[in-house]
C-alpha cells in the first residue's frame, strides 16, 4: 500500500529501519501509538516522528495483496498529449484573469480588449476577479463548459490554482484523471502469476488454442497446484486476456513463429559499435517501371542494397532485370569491399571526404578516384529467407570474403526492419518523382505508368548512385544516433568519420581474383582435344594444348586429380580457369561452339538447359559443339518467323531476351580487365535483330566453306563426246591403230 493512505490501526505490522514492529495501542489524544517489537518490549513514540521516518513499510498481513506504490516522480507536460496541453492552457488563461486581470498574465502582454470590465485590476481586488469569473465560468453553455473541463471552477478553485506560477500552473491545470497512477491487478497474486507462466510455456509445445482454453488450463494448474487456494479468486478469462497481452504481447503470431521468437530471445543479443560489424542484405521490386536496352520495352527491375547496420550507410545496390540470382548478391557482397568510383558529372564535393585517410592515399590504393561512400570487408551477413540468399554458391562466396552469416527469422521483417525503412525513404525521398513511378499497389497505380517510363535501366542505376552519394549520405538521421552522442545530429557520413577516427580505417580493397573466387566452381577433368566440360558444354583455350595440362591434377582430397573451373551463369560463352604454376593469372577458356570470329548473343544457364534438351530431343550426339551453333542460334532467335519479329513478340519474350543481355553486359562490367586486353574476346551483348542474325549465319557458313580442302576444278565435258564414245556407227578413223579389221564371212 502506499504511504499516504497507510491506515494505522492495532495489530498492523511496521518495519521501522529493517525491524519490525506492531502497532499495540493508539493514543490519539495525545498523538502517540505504542509498538511492540519481536521480543515483546513496548516503544512509545509520536505520530509525528513515526509519518516522518524516512524508512517506514508497512508488512502485508498473510495472504493480503501489496498493491504497487504510486509513482512519486513529477509529472511534466510530456506525459499530455496535444489536446490535453491545449485544455490546460485555457484554464490557466482564465486562472491568471482572475488573479491579474490578463489572460497572459501581465500587462507588456494585454491581448486586445484587456482588461475587460469586472476584471481591471486598478478598480478590483483579487477576491473580486475571482467570483466575477466563477460566475462567468457557470453561464457557459454545458457543452463548452464540459469540452474545457470549467464546470466546476469554483472560486475556492481559483483560489488554490491561483497558488501556482508558469509550467506548474499549467499542470495543475491539466484533469488528474489524465495522469492517473496504475494500480496494478491485485487478483494477481503470486499464485496466479507462477500458473500464468506455467501455461505459457505449456502452450508454446502445444497447437494454437484460445484464451478460454487457457483459462482451463490455469484452473488445472491452480487446483492441481495449489489445493488450498480458492477457486473463485482465480481471474476470469477477460482479466487473464489482458494480463497476457501486457505480459507477452498481442497474440497474432502463427505458433510456429511464436516458438522461433522465443528461441531466439533466449540468445545473446547483438549491439553493433562499429561500421561493417552487421550489413543486411535484401531485394525489393524497384517501384518504377524502366526501359530496357535491348527493345526499349518498359520492364520491372529488383533493387538489391546492402546497409551497414552502424553508419546506416547504403554501401552498395545493384538494379536487376527480371529477379537476381546468387551471382548478383555475391557481386553485391564484393561491391561492399570494392571504392565506388567518379562517375562522369560528379563533382569534387562527391570525391573521398572522411578523415584520416586523404582522397590521394585512397585513390593510390584504388587506382582511381574515390567518390564519398564507404567500403569495408563485412564481419556479419544478415539476409532473408529467399532463394538467391540461401543457394549454396552465396554461403560459398560469404565464407571466401570471411563473414559470418546471421539469417534473420522467417516471416520477421523486425529481424532487419533498417534496410525495410530505407527501401520505403528511398520510395519517399527519390522513386516518387521519377516518371513511371507505379505506386505501392495495383490499387495505388496511374493510368499509364508503363507509357510514362523514360529512364533506361543504366540511366536509372546512375540517378540513383548519384542521389545516394549525394543525398542519402548527407541526410541527417532522426533515431539512429549513437549513444556517445544521442543528441546530436548526425548523417551516414558524420557517423563513418567518427567511427573512422576511434577505430581507424582498414583500406584493404580485395584484389581481381576476388571476382573468379565468387564464381562456382566445377571440379572436371581436362580432355585432350575437346577441353573441359562443364555442364553439357564443352570450352577450350591454347592453353590447354601444353603438356602440364594432359595429365591428372596434382590435387588431392574429394576431388583428387580433377582441375577447378569457375563459370558465370549470368553468361555461359566463357568460363574462367586458374594458371596452377602462376596462381595471379587466369585463363579465359571459350566455348567450343562459338566461331572464330564474330559474336553471338549472349546465353545463361536457362538457355543452355533449353538447349541440351532439345538436342536430346532430338536424338542427336554431335562430336564437335560447334554443330551445336545453328540450334543454340535458333533458340535464342536466329530463324525468327514473322510471329517473332520484335514488333510481334510478346513482352514476356522480349522482357527475357533483354535480361539475357544485361546479365551478360553486368557480368562483363564485373569481370576484372587484363592488362593487355586486347588478347581476350570481346563479351558483347548484341542486339537480336534480324541483320545480326543473318550476318551471325553466313560468318558460319562461310568458315565451313574455308576449312573445305582446295582443289583444281575439272572442265566439264564438251557436248556430244559421251555420244561419240557410245554410238555404234561411229566408223574409227584411219589413224586409229587400235582399231581392228573387220572379218569377212563371205
Amino acid at each position: 500500500m502506499s504511504r499516504s493512505v497507510m491506515v494505522l490501526a492495532p495489530g498492523l505490522r511496521l518495519e521501522l529501519g529493517g525491524v519490525c514492529f506492531t502497532v499495540k495501542e493508539l493514543e490519539p489524544h495525545l498523538g502517540r501509538v505504542v509498538l511492540v517489537n519481536a521480543d515483546g518490549s513496548l516503544s512509545r513514540r509520536s505520530l509525528r516522528w513515526l509519518a516522518n521516518h524516512p524508512d517506514i513499510r508497512p508488512i502485508p498481513a498473510p495472504g493480503e495483496t501489496v498493491r504497487p506504490a504510486r509513482d512519486r516522480r513529477g509529472a511534466v507536460l510530456s506525459d499530455l498529449t496535444p489536446e490535453q496541453v491545449r485544455q490546460a492552457r485555457i484554464r490557466a488563461e482564465h486562472v491568471l484573469e482572475a488573479e491579474t486581470g490578463f489572460r497572459a498574465g501581465h500587462p507588456e502582454r494585454a491581448q486586445p480588449g484587456e482588461p475587460r470590465l469586472g476584471f481591471d485590476p486598478l478598480v478590483t481586488t483579487v477576491g473580486d476577479r475571482r467570483r466575477a469569473k466563477a460566475a462567468e465560468l457557470r453561464e457557459l453553455p454545458e457543452i463548452e463548459a464540459k469540452a474545457l473541463g470549467l464546470r466546476f471552477m469554483s472560486v475556492r478553485s481559483l483560489e488554490r490554482l491561483g497558488r501556482n506560477t508558469g509550467e506548474d500552473l499549467v499542470m495543475a491545470c491539466a484533469d488528474g484523471r489524465w495522469l492517473r497512477t496504475g494500480g496494478g491487478r491485485p487478483s494477481i497474486t503470486k499464485e496466479i502469476r507462477e500458473g500464468i507462466f506455467a501455461v505459457r510455456q505449456e502452450c508454446l509445445e502445444r497447437s494454437r488454442i484460445t484464451m478460454a482454453a487457457r483459462h482451463v488450463l490455469l484452473h488445472q494448474y491452480v487446483r492441481e497446484v495449489f489445493p488450498d487456494f480458492p477457486a473463485e479468486e482465480v481471474p476470469s478469462c477477460k482479466t487473464l486476456g489482458r494480463v497476457w497481452r501486457e505480459w507477452f504481447g498481442p497474440d497474432g503470431s502463427r505458433q510456429r513463429y511464436v516458438r522461433t521468437a522465443e528461441i531466439a530471445q533466449a540468445g545473446r543479443r547483438v549491439v553493433v559499435h562499429r561500421p561493417g560489424q552487421v550489413v543486411a542484405l535484401d531485394s525489393t521490386p524497384l517501384p518504377v517501371k524502366l526501359r530496357e536496352h535491348v527493345f526499349g520495352e518498359p520492364v520491372s527491375v529488383v533493387l538489391s542494397l546492402a546497409l551497414d547496420l552502424y553508419t546506416h550507410s547504403i554501401v552498395a545496390f545493384r538494379l536487376t532485370l527480371v529477379s537476381d540470382t546468387s551471382v548478383d548478391i555475391a557481386m553485391l557482397l564484393r561491391d561492399v569491399m570494392m571504392p565506388l568510383p567518379m562517375r562522369e558529372g560528379w563533382g569534387e564535393d562527391m570525391e573521398w571526404p572522411y578523415p584520416g585517410a586523404p582522397a590521394t592515399l585512397v585513390a593510390e590504393f584504388a587506382g582511381h578516384k574515390v567518390a564519398a561512400l564507404p567500403f569495408f570487408a563485412p564481419e556479419t551477413v544478415t539476409t532473408d529467407h529467399g532463394g538467391p540468399y540461401k543457394s549454396h554458391q552465396i554461403v560459398a562466396a560469404e565464407r571466401a570474403i570471411g563473414c559470418s552469416i546471421l539469417p534473420a527469422r522467417t516471416l520477421r521483417a523486425h529481424d532487419k526492419f533498417a534496410v525495410e525503412r530505407v527501401f520505403s525513404s528511398i520510395k519517399t525521398l527519390l522513386l516518387e518523382h521519377l516518371l513511371g513511378f507505379t505506386g505501392t499497389d495495383v490499387a495505388d497505380r496511374g493510368a499509364d505508368p508503363e507509357g510514362e517510363a523514360v529512364l533506361t535501366i543504366t540511366q536509372a542505376e546512375h540517378v540513383i548512385a548519384t542521389w545516394v552519394v549525394q543525398v542519402w549520405q548527407r541526410r541527417q538521421l532522426g533515431e539512429y544516433a549513437p549513444v556517445w552522442a544521442p543528441d546530436g545530429p548526425h548523417s551516414p557520413n558524420s557517423l563513418f568519420a567518427a567511427a573512422s577516427r576511434q577505430g581507424g580505417l582498414d583500406l584493404e580493397i580485395p584484389g581481381r581474383e576476388l571476382y573468379y573466387k565468387l564464381l562456382r566452381s566445377h571440379h572436371v577433368k581436362i580432355h585432350r582435344g575437346r577441353g573441359v566440360k562443364i555442364l553439357g558444354l564443352y570450352y577450350w583455350a591454347d592453353v590447354l594444348d601444353e603438356d602440364r595440362f594432359h595429365g591428372p591434377s596434382s590435387r588431392g582430397g574429394r576431388h583428387k586429380g580433377k582441375w577447378v573451373v569457375r563459370s558465370d551463369s549470368r553468361d555461359r560463352r566463357e568460363v574462367f580457369f586458374q594458371d596452377p604454376d602462376a596462381p595471379e593469372s587466369w585463363h579465359t577458356l571459350r566455348w567450343t561452339g562459338l566461331p572464330p570470329e564474330g559474336e553471338v548473343p549472349a546465353f545463361s544457364d536457362l538457355n543452355a538447359e533449353a538447349l541440351l534438351d532439345q538436342i536430346r530431343q532430338a536424338g542427336l550426339k554431335p562430336r564437335s559443339d560447334a554443330e551445336l551453333l545453328p540450334v543454340l542460334l535458333d533458340i535464342l532467335g536466329s530463324v525468327i518467323p514473322v510471329a517473332q519479329w520484335p514488333s510481334k513478340m510478346q513482352k514476356r519474350e522480349k522482357t527475357a531476351r533483354s535480361r539475357r543481355a544485361a546479365q551478360a553486359a553486368q557480368a562483363a562490367a564485373d569481370r576484372p580487365q587484363p592488362a593487355q586486353s586486347s588478347e581476350l574476346p570481346r563479351v558483347v551483348a548484341l542486339r537480336v535483330e534480324e541483320a545480326g542474325i543473318a550476318q551471325a549465319v553466313d560468318a558460319e557458313r562461310r568458315r565451313r566453306r574455308e576449312a573445305l580442302p582446295v582443289r583444281r576444278p575439272v572442265p566439264p565435258p564438251r557436248l556430244g563426246d559421251s555420244l561419240r564414245r557410245r554410238s555404234l556407227f561411229l566408223l574409227p578413223s584411219e589413224t586409229d591403230d587400235s582399231a581392228q579389221p573387220l572379218e569377212d564371212h563371205a
